[in-house]
């Protein structure tokens, strides 16, 4: 076991970043995510060849992600709600120039400036491909601080493995708190060679494309269909948490701070003689239908939880394809979702 630091979420992330290999970084600040990119501006500077600037929106740091991944850099972005929604013409032309590079989104109550406290309601945006176009990012989804230092690791390996931006989807509540985190050395990922995609100096290069456009609509499938594939390679890395599947009476499936909840609930639950399972998905894209449908054989009720309006339980329903009963229990606007009042809405359904 490696040294433990107390580390606040978002700090956590740019450290984790740091230890990745990134040593490009543009955002710009926005509550409840400012201090990831104050982390990395400390950290930035002080490393040689490293590059940190505070663009002027969140729409220049995007292009600016861009061009640092086109030139091969391994490169991060972050912000919230408001902030990604803006981001995202960007993400779209990178995920069709198939370029590696990290999102952070630390999401906030909406829509529109909506508030700085914890949501869930950015899943559509960030699973569904939030810009225009066929596309989808890589979306992880952390439950604890050490689970945001794993999985930006992660995301960075992914993000270069598969040529695709990777998102990691936090929320206000996990950029603030403060745990104690372990900075793990990671498995290396085969990572494939950059010589036919990155851009170096202009003498001698190879030209290549990195502004994808066709006029030709055969020729732009063509890119499209190339593009499609690499998501069915993706299907591979789907990954998810069982909690307490031993007969469960129920299943709750929640992700993020919400799975984090539920695993209170659980045990609120057990001392009143219920027995509750959980289903927490770690990828949100590549989605666990399988496993969600194959548990969905064995249990006649799924309560779906989300600091939101119900997003996810779009897809938990694709998965349960009618095996089970689906219901939802939210709450929106920023206000965290209770394990007591999860657990009542759960016996609620057991009645």
């Amino acid at each position: 076991m490696g040294e433990k630091l107390l580390m606040k979420g978002n700090e956590a992330i740019g450290e984790a970043a740091i230890h990745a290999g990134c040593r490009y970084y543009f955002g710009y600040p926005i509550t409840p995510q400012s201090e990831l990119t104050a982390y990395m501006a400390k950290r930035l500077l002080k490393i040689e060849g490293a590059a940190f600037i505070q663009a002027e929106s969140e729409i220049a740091a995007i292009n600016m992600v861009y061009g640092a991944s086109a030139a091969g850099g391994r490169v991060m972005t972050s912000s919230s709600s408001p902030g990604i929604s803006l981001k995202q013409e960007g993400i779209s032309y990178i995920a069709c120039a198939e370029l590696p590079c990290v999102v952070i989104n630390m999401m906030r109550g909406g829509p529109g400036l909506g508030s700085i406290q914890p949501a869930q309601g950015d899943y559509f945006q960030a699973t569904k491909g939030g810009g225009h176009g066929d596309y989808h990012l890589i979306v992880l989804a952390p439950s604890s601080v050490q689970e945001l230092v794993d999985l930006t690791m992660k995301a960075f390996d992914l993000a270069d493995q598969y040529r695709n931006p990777a998102m990691i989807l936090g929320d206000g509540l996990l950029g603030q708190m403060m745990e104690p985190v372990e900075f793990k050395k990671q498995e290396n990922i085969q990572v494939p060679s950059k010589e036919d995609w990155e851009l170096g100096s202009c003498e001698g290069r190879k030209p290549r494309k990195i502004v994808p456009f066709n006029l030709d609509p055969y020729e732009l499938e063509k890119i499209v269909n190339k593009i499609g594939k690499k998501y069915e390679k993706m299907q591979k890395e789907v990954d998810y948490e069982l909690v307490n599947m031993d007969n469960p009476e129920l299943v709750i499936v929640a992700y993020g701070t919400v799975g984090r909840v539920a695993k209170t609930t659980i045990q609120k639950a057990k001392e009143e003689g219920i027995n509750i399972g959980l289903i927490r998905p770690i990828t949100l894209y590549p989605f666990p239908y399988k496993i969600i449908n194959k548990i969905a054989d064995h249990v006649k009720n799924m309560l779906v939880s989300e600091m939101s309006l119900g997003q996810m339980i779009e897809d938990v329903r694709l998965a349960v394809n009618g095996k089970a009963k689906v219901s939802f229990y939210g709450r929106t606007g920023g206000v965290v979702i209770s394990p007591v009042e999860l657990l009542e809405a759960a016996k609620k359904l057991l009645k």
